[in-house]
């Protein structure tokens, strides 16, 4: 038998951690876990420049 190689440990960890190639279902899983606060600008209301 012979040894893994990096790119076969790597292979069978990606299997392991049921991971996806699809990058629609990467954008929808990283929405689960990273949601961006609202930023103060966004927050607060838009000043009228009545000049």
């Amino acid at each position: 038998m012979r040894e893994k190689t990096q790119s076969d440990k790597f292979k069978a960890l990606a299997r392991e951690l049921e991971c996806d190639e699809d990058e629609a279902a990467f954008d929808e899983k990283l929405k689960r876990v990273a949601k961006q606060p609202q930023s103060k600008r966004d927050e607060r209301e838009t000043p009228d420049s009545d000049d």
